[in-house]
């Protein structure tokens, strides 16, 4: 007999008052309570049978919302599913008809019809379906895994539908007996012989009375858990009927045969299919013990662009029932890519791979683990959480090892894997120094690098910031803006590149941590377009080879620190003039060789000019560097700028020239220089 509710009743009863009298002890023939407090023990209620499920459904099932109401078919799947695991049934029918009913059938051994020993007046099956805490899981008799372990799934789901028949074929013999609320509406019925059936079918339908009169079980959530299914055990198929009428959208269809033989890699393939993964290969595996049962699977990949609204993501599930708290095995798999991860960097005398967190690891992963083990221990009847330790040995024990020849076996995937755990970590550190600096730094003035000449405009609007090759171009530049829109930061020499420096080094350089204070609205993370101090960023260098490569050395920068500065259309590269042609009193200016060849045929017909070439934007009078690359009025400005559609390419050039590897360099060289002439260095 079960009494749930009458020790939540007792110890609902009003509190004590602190400051009263000590009561007198109780005489045997009369309560304790004083007379009139309206709380004598008629008030104990005990429940029978399965009312307590009914009167407090959340206790079992965490509530009564949709995802409550949900999880009645998931009990009764996961039972068909535990005869899958243990290798006695191949096929499992899911049907929603239209009058909300959805029926389980599977082609396992049955549920039991044998009167039971401690119940001679009722069978088996009777018992199971109306009895808490009776099942054939407790023990490894009938089941090696499975995801029913209580006792109270089944029995759950009888108490709250409104409506539940269960047929059973047993012995070339097919069993009916019906069930509402809870209750038997007749005993077991022997229907007649069933020479060509075998199993157990289940064909409930919700209460209206516990989960609304609206209610209604959605065939795209019921598919999807059932494809899910499908998926956790190779081998077992799935074949799923839904009324027509009932149909929603494209993505749930009427009829479908739900078999992956590849099983979770399967899974992960269809979740990162058309995304940019790190290794071409996923990580996955299998691995079975004693006879098939129990054991571990997982399917793991890496993407630097994330996975929809998340970075990464992990799927877990026990005994093919999802955990999504996570829980051990979740833990061990972390444990065993970190440690795999470390260690191959350590071989490979990579010496940033000490800085490697499990969440640079799977912060950025898309990963599945499933593991069956006997007896696990789940945290709450829904089982949101495994707790079992057993399961973390188990888990990081099989897939370290695994990992460790993945790795050893794919060098150039590992390499890439480990740069990109290492980008992470620096990345992570990288927003850590960033928060403590803006925490000390919260109730201070901002402080202005004292080399940039600021213009006098408050707001933001119509303003510039020109980043100036040196301090001798930088002296012509202040005298040739306007004060009030313009304002000139003089860089000395090439700035570090970023793609290939560490994180010290990054924030141990003066000229990048000016440029962070002249612009104001911080880097990666914590970028913030609307605390950019200027409207306009401006890269003005000279026009020669030296001055390309600073160019090119701020872009990567940018594009780096703060891409959304360039997707935004804020960053634009000067034009500075190479040449200056003089013809009399006729003066003009050339950006490259072409520009000039073609204004000596156009403006000047070809006639003698004198050209004199500029060393540098310090050659400049102020006058010649704000008429030709400065006012508004007569220069021009190229925006820097990327199709969204070219990221990827984009990355990888970012990569091949600006990265820490010179040999990217190099080939790329070698693959392109015959497309170039001579060179004007």
């Amino acid at each position: 007999m079960t009494r749930p509710s009458a020790q939540s009743d007792l110890f609902g009863a009003a509190p004590a008052k602190p400051d009263a009298a000590p009561s007198p002890a109780p005489s045997p023939a009369k309560s304790a309570a004083p007379s009139g407090t309206g709380y004598d023990a008629e008030h104990i209620e005990v429940l029978e049978g399965l009312e307590a499920v009914r009167r407090r459904p959340g206790m079992y099932i965490g509530g009564t919302d949709d995802r409550a109401m949900h999880h009645l078919f998931a009990e009764v799947l996961d039972n068909s599913m535990d005869e899958a695991v243990a290798g006695w049934a191949d096929r499992i029918e899911v049907r929603l008809d239209a009058d909300g009913f959805v029926t389980v059938t599977d082609n396992g051994r049955g549920i039991p019809v044998d009167p039971h020993p401690k119940f001679k007046d009722q069978s088996a099956l009777e018992v199971v379906l109306t009895t808490l805490h009776a099942g054939g899981k407790f023990s490894d008799k009938a089941y090696k895994t499975a995801g029913g372990l209580h006792g109270v799934g089944v029995s759950v789901v009888n108490a709250l539908s409104d409506s539940l028949v269960v047929e059973v074929a047993r012995e070339r013999t097919l069993y009916r007996q019906s069930f509402s609320r809870g209750l038997p509406q007749g005993p077991l019925e022997t229907v007649g012989p069933a020479p060509n059936r075998r199993g157990t079918s289940a064909r409930f339908r919700p209460d209206p009375q516990i989960f609304g009169e609206k209610a209604r079980l959605r065939p795209a959530r019921l598919f999807a858990m059932a494809r899910t299914k499908a998926f956790l055990r190779r081998g077992v198929e799935i074949r799923w009927k839904c009324a027509p009428e009932l149909v929603e959208g494209t993505e749930t269809p009427a009829e479908a045969v739900l078999s992956f033989p590849g099983g979770l890699a399967d899974r992960l393939a269809e979740i990162v299919k058309g995304k940019t993964l790190v290794t071409a290969e996923s990580f996955s595996g299998r691995i079975e013990r004693e006879s098939g049962h129990g054991g571990v699977e997982w399917a793991v990949t890496w993407s630097p662009t994330g996975f929809g609204d998340a970075d990464g993501f992990t799927q877990s599930f026990c005994n093919t029932v999802p955990t999504p708290q996570g829980g051990t095995h979740e833990q061990g798999l972390r444990n065993a890519l970190t440690k795999g991860v470390r260690a191959y960097a350590e071989i490979a005398g990579i010496k940033k791979g000490g800085l490697i967190t499990p969440d640079d690891v799977l912060g950025g992963a898309g990963a599945l683990v499933s593991v069956f083990v006997h007896d696990p221990e789940f945290q709450g009847q829904t089982k949101d959480r495994l707790a079992t330790p057993e399961a973390a040995r188990l888990v990081e024990t099989a897939v370290r090892d695994r990992f460790d020849h993945w790795l050893a076996g794919s060098p150039k995937e590992a390499e890439r894997l480990i740069d990109w755990c290492i980008e992470r970590a620096e990345d992570r550190l990288r927003r850590r120094k960033e928060k403590q600096v803006k925490r000390q730094t919260a109730a201070r003035k901002l402080r202005l690098p004292g080399k940039l000449s600021d213009c006098s405009r408050a707001d933001a609007d119509g303003t510039e910031l020109f980043l100036v090759e040196g301090d001798s171009a930088g002296g012509s530049a202040k005298q040739a803006r306007n004060r009030e829109t313009q304002a000139i930061l003089p860089l000395r020499g090439k700035i570090l590149n970023v793609a290939s420096a560490s994180l010290d080094k990054i924030a141990a350089n003066q000229e990048i941590s000016d440029l962070q204070l002249a612009m104001g609205c911080g880097t990666g993370s914590k970028f913030n377009l609307d605390d950019l101090r200027y409207e306009r960023i401006i890269i003005m260098t000279d026009a020669d080879v030296d001055g390309a490569h600073i160019a090119a050395l701020l872009i990567t920068f940018f594009y780096t620190a703060m891409p959304a500065l360039i997707e935004s259309g804020r960053l634009f590269m000067a034009q500075p003039p190479l040449y200056k042609l003089t013809q009399g009193g006729k003066n003009a200016y050339a950006r490259d060789e072409a520009h000039r060849d073609a204004l000596i045929a156009q403006e000047f017909k070809s006639s003698k000019v004198d050209i004199s070439r500029f060393k540098g934007l310090g050659e400049m009078t102020p006058a010649q560097l704000k008429t030709t690359t400065m006012d508004p009025k007569t220069r021009q400005l190229a925006r820097v700028t990327f199709p969204e559609a070219a990221r990827p390419s984009f990355e990888a050039l970012v990569e091949t020239l600006m990265g820490r590897k010179a040999e990217l360099r190099f080939q790329y060289i070698q693959e392109h220089a015959p497309q170039f002439g001579s060179i004007d260095v």
